[in-house]
């Protein structure tokens, strides 16, 4: 398993996504962007997961797509089933049931940015490097991407982000919004767990209707507001809901079971 490009591992309700190229910072091929989708859409529908987190093997977190492979895989016609694996990739991270959280270090570019935006938190480390190279390519975004890049950074900063092809660090991320906060490199991956832990301790019926709600205000989608409506009801009929009344009369810690 630690060879294989991908490792997952679940533990008390935290499944964790580990890019595991190393020596390649972290490449992703198109068989990874298909695993990539995979992998989230299985954790997605697994009941016992309650936080994903995302991170990268070795000193980085992702150079982005292989572009050893541009010259077959996303030239002509094979450019557009390509770009279908990406948008699959940041779909699947996007619309995952439960929070995602990313660990970043080293460099994150190009599709490894677009994971990374597709996330809904991100920590980072001091060394962080961030671009979006498109335009060094003559590649374009998909427009879901693009979405996600404008939601976490801005439209000022995905312009400058894309027109220019860029690097900005990671003092300039925190201060665009697409960082939550800067950690020690040796501090990364406990503040993750601990970040993890704590919602996983949460209602998860609670979680998921912040998460689709707010999605759903960035949105502006009648589909995604009704989806947070909804989402929104189930709570108020929930043993959880019981649960957490109970809990705080009592002064104890809440046992949410999801339900």
């Amino acid at each position: 398993m630690e060879n294989e490009p991908l490792i997952v591992k679940i533990a008390n309700n935290v499944a964790s996504v580990r890019i595991n190229r190393p020596q390649k910072k972290n490449a992703i091929t198109f068989a990874m962007w298909q695993a990539l989708f995979s992998t989230f859409e299985a954790l997605s529908a697994d009941a016992s997961v309650r936080v994903i987190t995302l991170s990268g093997a070795g000193a980085d977190f992702s150079a982005g797509a292989d572009i050893a492979e541009f010259d077959t895989l996303r030239d002509g016609d094979n450019a557009r089933v390509y770009e279908a694996a990406n948008s699959a990739a940041f779909a699947a991270i996007r619309n995952a049931r439960m929070p995602v959280i990313a660990a970043l270090h080293g460099v994150c570019f190009g599709g490894g940015f677009g994971l990374a935006a597709a996330a809904d938190l991100r920590i980072a480390t001091p060394d962080a490097l961030f671009a979006v190279p498109a335009a060094k390519l003559d590649l374009a975004y998909p427009q879901d991407a693009m979405r996600d890049i404008v939601g976490a950074v801005g439209p000022q900063m995905a312009r400058y982000l894309t027109f220019t092809g860029n690097r900005v660090d990671a003092e300039t991320a925190l201060k665009a919004g697409f960082l939550l906060e800067i950690v020690a490199r040796e501090e990364l991956e406990r503040r993750v767990a601990e970040l993890a832990a704590t919602i996983a301790a949460n209602a998860p019926l609670s979680v998921r209707a912040s998460k689709l709600a707010i999605h759903a205000e960035l949105s502006d989608d009648a589909t995604d507001s009704e989806l947070a409506r909804a989402a929104g009801d189930l709570t108020f009929a929930s043993v959880d809901y019981s649960e957490g009344r109970a809990a705080f009369q009592a002064r104890r810690k809440p046992e949410f079971i999801g339900q």
